[in-house]
């Protein structure tokens, strides 16, 4: 494994001072593939920095990056974002300037949290949750972004989804219905993640107040 200090001085050559990756491959003797490497990781494989690099430059945005990785919970693990996928959004749609290593030393940080604070949960039959979700599909062979409403009945982990090409109020109806005609019934109680269509505020004590079309 190579040192901190050479991946530093390979790093400050090629990224800060122009170097190409076949001058530094000559210049500090190691084959390009390596030198690539160098690149794109700000450490060593395997090393760990004792404590959290500073981040000035990704705390407007970690915002964006919790609202990510939240939404990825409703999707199947192949299309959840990586790190890279979230760094490439803040930079393409954010105008974020940092470093791929931030994004991705935060990210690996915030799944490591979640899974910390884990906890097996008991439901009762008859109780459900909903969410709307969103991914990338293909309808009539044009790539597009499907918003998907989700119930789920935890206690048998039987679970109804349903696209629709926006959120919105008539979609979230629909697929109430749709989903009760599903089950073949209505659950005794719904959870709701305090999606706007069904949550119009929220007050002091936390009570929700619903919208009217609700």
């Amino acid at each position: 494994m190579y040192s901190v200090d050479i991946y530093s001085r390979v790093r400050r050559a090629c990224l800060k001072d122009g170097m190409s990756a076949r001058e530094a491959a000559r210049i500090f003797n190691k084959d390009r593939k390596t030198i690539a490497k160098m690149l794109l990781h700000e450490l060593p494989p395997g090393y760990r920095r004792s404590e959290a690099p500073r981040r000035p430059t990704l705390d407007a945005y970690v915002g964006i990056i919790d609202e990510v990785l939240h939404s990825d919970k409703v999707l199947i693990k192949k299309q959840r974002h990586t790190a890279k996928r979230i760094f490439e959004r803040l930079r393409d749609e954010h105008g974020y300037d940092g470093s791929l290593t931030t994004v991705t030393y935060y990210v690996r940080e915030q799944k490591r949290r979640t899974k910390e604070v884990f906890v097996p949960l008991s439901h009762r039959p008859g109780h459900a949750q909903v969410d709307f979700g969103e991914t990338n599909g293909v309808i009539g062979g044009v790539e597009c972004k499907i918003h998907f409403f989700a119930m789920s009945l935890p206690h048998s982990d039987a679970v109804f989804v349903k696209g629709y090409p926006a959120e919105t109020t008539e979609a979230f109806c629909d697929g109430h219905v749709s989903a009760f005609a599903f089950f073949g019934g209505v659950p005794q109680s719904i959870l709701y993640d305090n999606t706007k269509i069904a949550v119009a505020r929220i007050l002091g004590d936390k009570t929700r107040v619903r919208t009217r079309r609700f």
